[in-house]
């Protein structure tokens, strides 16, 4: 199923009051690719935010945290408002599967205001051409299934379990199959879908997994933006800090015309 399909019916879903259903075909390990998690639980906010504020206000931040493992079959989701005032709006919401939660999110949403503070964010990276890179080859019980949904080419860092000493990872991303104009789920799944940075710096397969993740949305960059998600986007991620099996790490993504749209960072938990 593809990622518009998996969206079409989650918001199906949320209108009659149902639990959402979590795709087969987006497998990563044990469970269900982050990217695509978070997406299906934002769904569930987006719903709750347009019952409790009249008019648009734009996402600022969203933090997750990967409870349990997402498994392929019925989610239940739980979203509550926490507070809606005049500038801001935070929303709090549960993704569970039994009794189990299984996803966990805060967004945080502001409407834009005037301010003499203006910080220009970084440009894109300076990397070769898409058809210049190497692209990160699908190679089955090592390399996650959801990963056939992307194209990836490497602009920098290198493959997984390289033993690459560069303490970073980018490159170009789309999606395979065309998606339309670009929503917040589908930034979530752009930016989820690269490997965690500290991975080609092993010599040898090993799993690892995120435990948080906050996500920062430019909004003045998205609504300059005319980027479809199956246009190619620009990545690139940096570790910050490794050690005891555990990783920090911050990336950006920036889209075709070389806006920066995102900002992310996760610490990811390494089994090797």
């Amino acid at each position: 199923m593809e990622f518009n399909e998996v969206l079409r019916g989650a918001r199906e879903h949320i209108a009659a009051q149902q639990p959402l259903q979590v795709p087969d075909g987006w497998g990563q390990g044990r469970a269900t690719f982050g990217g695509m998690a978070a997406a299906l639980l934002y769904e569930a906010v987006e719903e709750e935010l347009s019952r409790t504020v009249e008019g648009s206000i734009p996402l600022r931040s969203l933090t997750l945290s990967f409870v349990a493992p997402a498994e392929v079959g019925e989610l239940n989701t739980s979203v509550t408002t926490l507070r809606a005032g005049r500038s801001a709006v935070q929303i709090e919401a549960r993704a569970t599967q039994g009794n189990q939660v299984v996803t966990a999110a805060l967004a945080s949403f502001g409407r834009p205001r005037e301010s003499t503070i203006v910080v220009r964010p970084a440009a894109a990276p300076a990397f070769p051409a898409p058809q210049d890179c190497e692209a990160l080859p699908y190679i089955e019980g090592i390399v996650p299934e959801f990963t056939r949904h992307f194209d990836y080419r490497i602009a920098a860092g290198g493959l997984p379990f390289s033993g690459n000493s560069e303490a970073c990872l980018g490159g170009w991303i789309r999606f395979k199959s065309p998606t339309g104009p670009t929503a917040i789920s589908h930034l979530l799944a752009l930016i989820d879908a690269w490997p965690p940075a500290v991975l080609p710096m092993l010599k040898q397969p090993a799993p690892a997994s995120s435990m948080a993740w906050t996500v920062e949305i430019l909004q003045s960059a998205q609504e300059q933006s005319e980027a479809n998600g199956e246009d190619w986007w620009q990545y690139l991620a940096e570790v910050d800090q490794a050690g005891d099996g555990y990783a920090v790490t911050q990336a950006r993504l920036w889209d075709a015309q070389g806006n920066l749209v995102a900002l992310s960072r996760q610490t990811v938990s390494v089994f090797g």
